[in-house]
């Protein structure tokens, strides 16, 4: 089989975004990255994902960082590779659809502070759901990466995702990504729907899988054949398992080839000493499970991200039912097909896999209930892709009326609303739309950072956007790295 493309592939290291929120539910801090951003800066990435999907909500809710000031200090810190964010479309990073308003000020804002390229995606493939952040993100001169939100059922197949493509073309995306988050493309799949997509639309394909199921090599083995131009990879301490195939084996992989990526494996080695202690540190703290770590090739069947795997693990931890992880794996496709075989994605992937966890525990289908469930078999994230089991859409919502229109028509400006319930305790702009998606996190977290208990350290005083912020006096103190000459220097 000879290579469709002659021009060396672009990769994108997801080790400071999507690596530890697969392998570690977010956990990474910005102290722990800090010192090795020259060494990743130096490497040459198309680009460094680094913001955005859970990270927000993470720093605000569990390591006391502002959100903001970590991507201010990223920028500063990595002033030669693009910077790379995750985008949830009308869903912004929270886990609701917001008013068009706050979606077009957050993605200028996001562009402000350093982000280049936002990836965009929904849920539900609902194309509605992305016309705004598209808009917005052009608006304010970043560049938009539309997504296809890749899964396996009885109507998704490889002309639906062709057609979404021609879809999001012609809505105005510069890139397209198939995002592959529960590892469920098939390496011949991945070459195939490639090599169509190449066939079809005239923009840049990008790809990111996992390596759940232990295929994620070959897929991107395959996809690399096939003329992709850009694929996910994470450096090898947070590598596999959940999180995405290493970075330095694709690298190794098509060294001499007509796609050779021409990057430095020793600047790679040299970065990879660091994340290494990082990652023994997350395992240290109990955030890194050796769970998300395996090849499971039941992913096939379940259609569980990486992400999701880890967050469930955590929720059955708190409910004291870990006994019952393999039980809620198997109840997740049959909520998935109740509700209409929705992709599993941020938010659809927490809401099905909550659904499932409650149905476990309580030992009664669909006896509890979130708001969140009921929502989506409302309609208000968007159009399900499939037939919803009516029955338990009945039993979940009763007599309410499901809505057909694109549900942000139904949401009046919002961004003046959130202004004013802040008040002066939003030091910035920045501060407002943390407020405007998590209010109750991100209130808590103004309050310890204006006034902090005497026994912790205040967070660092957000600086302004224009201006890369120098190191916090508790941004990193420690490079690791590693003696290979046992003391004989």
């Amino acid at each position: 089989m000879e290579f469709l493309s002659n021009k060396p592939l672009l990769i994108t290291d997801t080790i400071l975004r999507d690596a530890h929120q697969s392998q570690a539910a977010t956990r990474m801090t910005l102290e722990q990255m800090l010192p090795a951003c020259e060494i990743l800066d130096s490497i040459g990435y198309y680009s460094l994902e680094c913001w955005g999907g859970a990270t927000f909500d993470a720093c605000l809710r569990f390591l006391d960082e502002d959100p903001w000031e970590r991507l201010r200090q990223l920028r500063a810190h990595l002033p030669h590779t693009k910077l790379q964010m995750l985008f949830r479309g009308q869903n912004i990073l929270g886990y609701k659809h917001y008013a068009d308003d706050v979606v077009d000020e957050f993605c200028g804002k996001s562009i402000d502070n350093g982000i280049d390229i936002i990836r965009i995606f929904d849920a539900l493939n609902d194309v509605r759901n992305l016309e705004q952040a598209i808009k917005s993100t052009k608006k304010y001169g970043g560049q938009v990466e539309a997504t296809l939100s890749y899964t396996i059922s009885p109507i998704h197949n490889e002309d639906y995702f062709v057609k979404l493509a021609k879809e999001l073309e012609q809505m105005g995306a510069d890139a397209l990504c198939i995002k592959d988050m529960a590892n469920l493309l098939l390496p011949m799949d991945a070459y195939s729907l490639v090599k169509r997509l190449k066939e079809t639309v005239s923009i840049p394909i990008h790809l990111h899988t996992h390596n759940t199921s232990g295929t994620g090599d070959m897929v991107n083995l395959m996809a690399a054949m096939a003329g992709v131009d850009i694929v996910d990879t994470a450096l090898s301490p947070l590598a596999n398992g959940t999180s995405q195939p290493a970075t330095e084996s694709l690298v190794a992989t098509l060294k001499g080839t007509p796609r050779d990526t021409g990057l430095d494996l020793n600047k790679m080695s040299e970065a990879a000493v660091h994340f290494r202690k990082v990652a023994d540190e997350l395992k240290a703290s109990g955030a890194l499970d050796p769970k998300v770590l395996n090849v499971d090739t039941n992913t096939l069947l379940y259609q569980v991200p990486g992400g999701m795997l880890s967050n469930l693990i955590s929720q059955l931890k708190q409910a004291g039912k870990e006994d019952k992880y393999y039980d809620v794996l198997a109840e997740i496709p049959r909520v998935r097909e109740d509700f209409g075989y929705p992709p599993l994605v941020t938010p659809s992937s927490q809401i099905v896999g909550t659904q499932a966890v409650l149905n476990i525990i309580t030992g009664e289908r669909y006896k509890m209930v979130p708001k969140e469930s009921k929502a989506m078999l409302r309609g208000e994230y968007g159009k399900l892709p499939g037939e919803v089991n009516e029955e338990v859409r009945k039993k979940c919502i009763g007599d309410d009326k499901v809505i057909t229109c694109r549900p942000a028509d139904l949401i009046e400006p919002e961004l003046e609303k959130y202004r004013a319930e802040i008040g002066d305790r939003a030091k910035s702009e920045e501060d407002v739309l943390s407020y405007a998606l998590f209010p109750a996190v991100a209130t808590k977290f103004f309050e310890w950072r204006d006034n902090p208990h005497k026994d912790e350290a205040p967070a660092a005083e957000a600086a302004p956007a224009a201006k890369p912020a120098a190191l916090a006096n508790n941004g990193p103190k420690t490079l690791y790295v590693e003696d290979l000459t046992n003391g004989n220097f």
